[in-house]
């Protein structure tokens, strides 16, 4: 087949949504595209395998940004899946959804029909909650979302910390509000990592009615008399052409939608120009926008020998561990190791919180390009992370070679808010470092290390060390304004049957991860779609 009614671009969480909801009633065929392979590599599956696949150039893009001048010219690493299931395929796993306000503000900028009430039937749809069906939480749905498996005796000081603190329990980030200290959630079911790909496409893949072709690399999507017609791709050194009757589909996320735009003559006329392309349609913001959360890293060595750098560093546990899985599918490797959290306000005058903070059972020597290295020592990390940053970065093209990894511009620390909120991030952390219940840990801070005290210092430390959380946003913006990439239904502006689906075209980056809202995001699109026709 070369014609088919629908082509998605991009099988990661929103592509995969997409592709069984546009396939399951049978009548319409479907086209995924990925540039990426099948999603055999079982490090994929083992929940805890996901720091081996954080720099796997053959299931990832391993893109990097351009030097910050925020970040004494650093660039920042930034993985994103290159398989079917694309970043839900080497992702943390942690399901939260943000908080309801998030939404009702993207309605109050104008995106009438994605408030709360509006998005909250989506994410009920998507949802196999483990605690079962409420007035918040749905059954049945493809994506389980469950308990942690295992919980590192370490991440439960951390609760204990936060309790000491002052700090409330919180059963249920994704109630009713995220405030407080309590335990994450996590799309994980019975030991195995449950991705766009495993929990959506897996059980469609074999319709008559839907094709997926991976290891396709789309050059561009052809436009005629302003109508999206169908894409261009490379299938190895094979330049092919597919055709959609009714709509082409982006579902590339925040860094790749935006670019084949761009290739696709698409967004600010003159850098398209400045490659030689031409231009199809002048849309200044596409690109534009790009938000991310931004984070630090607090390591500290303990005593106790029983953290995640001491299993990496020992055959003997990690075979024991092994074992256990392969029998009872329990035990550490069944769980991602980001177990507890909380959720607080950088400034008592805030509404709702703005801060997440959380621990990981290790810590890191190196991240970035060349893998995640352990640390010689038994330690770990708390790191403080700001939900809402006023920085706002572009993605460009790098060259008009749709091969080439796209121009990433974060604009990180650039804002005096950013750069105060996490200053008193790294105040909490200290804050829950300094609880009794820590005593029996013999915890010492290494980094940024505890004469690095002043605010200036805090201030000279997160230019050097902090990173992104790599959770991007808001590169095809959606709204009601002529200047928004998509509109209200994330139809592309200027450009007939063609749509941006995925974590791009959030208006403003919710307070959370991104796995969850890009997921309803795509459920909502597909119900659009199909009541369009």
């Amino acid at each position: 087949m070369k014609t088919f009614d629908y082509i998605v671009v991009g099988a990661g969480s929103a592509g995969c949504v997409l592709a069984a909801r546009l396939s399951e009633a049978g009548r319409h065929s479907v086209l995924l595209v990925e540039a990426g392979g099948a999603d055999t590599n079982p490090l994929i599956h083992i929940p805890m395998g996901y720091p081996r696949l954080f720099a796997d150039t053959a299931i990832n893009w391993a893109y990097e940004s351009e030097p910050e001048p925020g970040l004494q010219g650093r660039t920042l690493f930034q993985p994103r899946g290159k398989v079917l299931g694309g970043t839900s395929s080497i992702n943390g796993m942690v399901y939260i959804r943000g908080q309801r306000e998030d939404y009702d503000a993207w309605a109050e900028q104008g995106c009438v029909g994605w408030d709360w009430q509006s998005v909250l039937p989506y994410f009920r749809k998507a949802e196999d909650q483990v605690r079962g069906a409420d007035d918040t939480h749905g059954v049945g749905g493809p994506l389980p979302v469950t308990e942690p498996a295992y919980v590192w005796p370490i991440a439960k000081t951390f609760l204990e910390a936060c309790r000491q603190s002052g700090l409330s329990a919180n059963a249920d980030f994704n109630g009713p509000s995220q405030e407080g200290y309590g335990l994450y959630q996590s799309t994980i079911r019975r030991g195995r990592r449950m991705s766009a790909a495993a929990s959506y496409l897996a059980p469609a893949r074999h319709r008559h009615n839907l094709k997926i072709r991976t290891r396709a690399l789309v050059t561009r999507v052809v436009v005629e008399d302003r109508r999206a017609r169908g894409i261009e791709y490379r299938l190895g050194a094979e330049l092919r052409r597919a055709n959609a009757l009714r709509e082409v589909i982006l579902a590339g996320g925040a860094f790749n939608s935006p670019q084949l735009l761009l290739l696709s003559g698409i967004g600010p006329a003159g850098e398209i120009r400045s490659h030689n392309l031409p231009v199809v349609c002048d849309c200044p913001d596409v690109g534009r926008n790009l938000q991310d959360h931004f984070q630090t890293s607090l390591i500290y060595r303990c005593g106790q020998g029983r953290t995640l750098n001491d299993f990496a560093r020992s055959p003997i546990r990690q075979g024991i561990a092994l074992a256990r899985y392969l029998t009872t599918g329990g035990g550490p490797l069944a769980a991602n190791g980001l177990a507890t959290a909380a959720f607080v306000r950088s400034r008592p005058d805030l509404t709702r919180p703005d801060l997440n903070l959380y621990i990981n059972p290790g810590s890191a020597a190196k991240r970035g390009r060349d893998g995640v290295a352990p640390d010689a020592f038994s330690g770990f990390t708390m790191s403080p992370v700001h939900m809402t940053p006023k920085a706002r970065g572009s993605v460009r093209l790098r060259s008009a070679e749709p091969h080439d990894a796209p121009s990433i511009s974060f604009g990180f620390l650039q804002h005096e808010d950013d750069i105060a909120a996490l200053v008193s991030g790294m105040r909490w952390i200290r804050r829950l470092a300094a609880q009794p219940c820590w005593a029996p840990w013999r915890i010492e801070e290494v980094a940024p290390g505890p004469h690095i005290e002043g605010d200036q210092d805090l201030v000279s430390d997160l230019r050097g060390r902090a990173f992104s959380n790599m959770h991007a946003a808001g590169t095809c913006r959606m709204g009601a304004d002529s200047g928004s990439v998509v509109d209200l239904a994330l139809r592309v502006r200027g450009i007939e049957a063609l749509r941006v689906v995925d974590a791009s075209v959030m208006p403003r980056l919710i307070n959370g991860n991104t796995n969850a809202p890009t997921i309803m995001i795509a459920e909502k699109a597909a119900d659009m779609i199909r009541n369009s026709v």
